[in-house]
């Protein structure tokens, strides 16, 4: 099969000295994603049951973003968003592949009152990934990992700009196949995993690639992609760590507090199926605990290796995750507490993210920034610091936070979401927008705004929009114009609708 692929082409002027200058001095990238990790699962976020110095630390050596989100509550949106700068709207990718309502039975499906749009399930290959645009300036890229940006082979990672992938397919959790694969311990049931020696670790297996790659790579700047499939179910961590945790429940008092409650406004105004209806308050989980823990492991071992390598002084390092935590649905491992919500959700728990950016001679250490940011501005942030031209036909929705990196704010007023989806975690269809303090969401199975002010309630828990109105009316057309703009498609009835309350 021949894949069409699209080359990058500059107009010469400014160009050519631009590179040659930055020759001997263009860092390398490495961009650390994590899987499903919540806002509220690292220390620097407050969180005092996992534990996670490795972390921590790196937080401590670059710009924290206080403010910085995942541009979907599910992952693969947020993923084509970091690859494309754009807004899953925009490229229509708005849901997981292959998405909730794929392959439910019609009794399932009749609980739901909306029926979501139809989407792609491949990022097309006419977008001019981050990955490209290193590539096509002399980086050597390699992708590890989890993928999830297709669905179709012809659309992996070594057809969207990387010259070398390994792990990453159409699989959005370690399990491969369930009758064959292990999950997180080898065989992996990947083809593009080789399997390791017997209950060899997920985690352990692609740092390790990834610390071989660098250090094998002194011949030219690299752009090292290192997507992890942690902390995504299933929950199986290593047996040894578990007891740790066990111990430390019981002498912090968590395991005599009720861990989950189904007892708010949501789950009474929004009918949903009953098996979804379970919200972790409590961060208590022993078994979550040590998947996150040997998560910050890793990303120590991968620092510590970089920097013994002599390149840290010369790698600019992004971490963030894809989405919030995992707090309403599938066994609920996580509590994403202060915010509300979690994965699938609108609400700060589903996509408020861990979102950090070291660079060495540009940003300081320790530094702390408050401006709202998203997962769209990665792409343009960091072809600014490695010193390449801006690609600004492709990422139209995303802008460079060098500035806010100096201290300095930034021009963009708004950022929104829109998920026309039900995630599959008890949230239904809607969209949001973030101006300034400002937060405002519309659900589509009621038509109801909810509006609230996030520097005086991170919970979500005073809705505003009665009491200003004029504010709310202004940002609900702000949402509206910008889904035109972005062509944003909308759930429709669902004539099979046959809940009963």
């Amino acid at each position: 099969m021949q894949i069409k692929k699209k080359n990058l082409v500059f107009s010469g002027i400014g160009l050519i000295p631009l590179l040659i200058n930055a020759q001997a001095t263009k860092p390398n990238v490495i961009f650390i994603l994590a899987d499903d990790l919540g806002w509220a699962d690292v220390g620097f976020n407050g969180s005092i049951f996992y534990e996670t110095p490795n972390i921590n630390k790196l937080a401590s050596e670059g710009v924290q973003f206080t403010n910085g989100y995942a541009a979907c509550p599910v992952s693969s949106p947020t993923r084509v968003s970091i690859m494309s700068g754009k807004y899953p709207a925009r490229i229509q990718i708005t849901n997981w592949i292959a998405g909730y309502q794929y392959g439910i039975s019609k009794k399932q499906l009749s609980y739901y009152k909306l029926i979501a749009p139809d989407f792609p399930h491949n990022m097309p290959l006419e977008e001019i990934t981050m990955a490209e645009s290193f590539k096509n300036n002399g980086y050597k890229t390699y992708f590890i990992g989890k993928w999830h940006c297709a669905h179709d082979s012809a659309y992996y990672p070594q057809y969207q700009g990387f010259d070398i992938n390994l792990g990453g397919w159409l699989k959005g959790s370690p399990n491969g196949d369930a009758t064959k694969g292990r999950g997180y311990y080898s065989p992996y049931n990947n083809p593009y995993l080789t399997d390791g020696p017997e209950n060899e670790f997920l985690t352990d297996r692609l740092t390790n690639e990834a610390i071989e790659y660098f250090k094998n790579n002194n011949s030219s700047p690299f752009f090292l992609f290192l997507s992890y499939y942690a902390v995504h179910t299933p929950i199986q961590p290593k047996p040894e760590k578990v007891a740790y945790y066990k111990q430390k429940a019981i002498n912090m008092g968590l395991d005599t507090l009720p861990a989950f409650s189904t007892d708010f406004d949501w789950f009474r105004s929004h009918p949903q199926p009953k098996w979804h209806w379970k919200e972790r308050i409590v961060q208590s989980s022993p078994e979550y605990a040590a998947l996150v823990e040997t998560l910050d492991e890793n990303i120590g071992r991968l620092l510590s290796a970089l920097s013994e390598s002599g390149l840290d002084k010369e790698t600019i390092i992004v971490f963030t995750s894809d989405n919030g935590g995992l707090s309403t649905a599938e066994g609920s491992p996580t509590s994403n507490l202060p915010l509300r919500g979690g994965k699938g959700w609108l609400y700060e728990g589903g996509i408020k993210e861990p979102y950090i950016i070291k660079a060495p001679g540009v940003t300081t250490p320790g530094s702390v920034c408050d401006i709202p940011v998203t997962s769209t501005d990665f792409y343009p942030t960091l072809l600014e610091l490695a010193g390449i031209q801006p690609n600004q036909e492709q990422h139209v929705d995303g802008v460079s936070l060098v500035p806010a990196l100096k201290g300095k704010k930034l021009k963009r007023k708004s950022i929104f979401w829109h998920y026309p989806h039900y995630g599959g975690k008890g949230d239904a269809p809607a969209s949001a927008i973030r101006k300034g303090d400002w937060k405002l969401l519309e659900f589509y199975e009621t038509g109801k705004v909810e509006l609230y002010n996030l520097k005086n309630d991170i919970s979500e828990k005073k809705e505003l929009s009665q009491r200003y109105k004029s504010k709310a009316k202004r940002m609900l057309q702000e949402l509206h114009t910008w889904q035109s703009n972005v062509n944003a498609k909308f759930p429709i009835e669902n004539p099979d609708y046959e809940f009963q309350k």
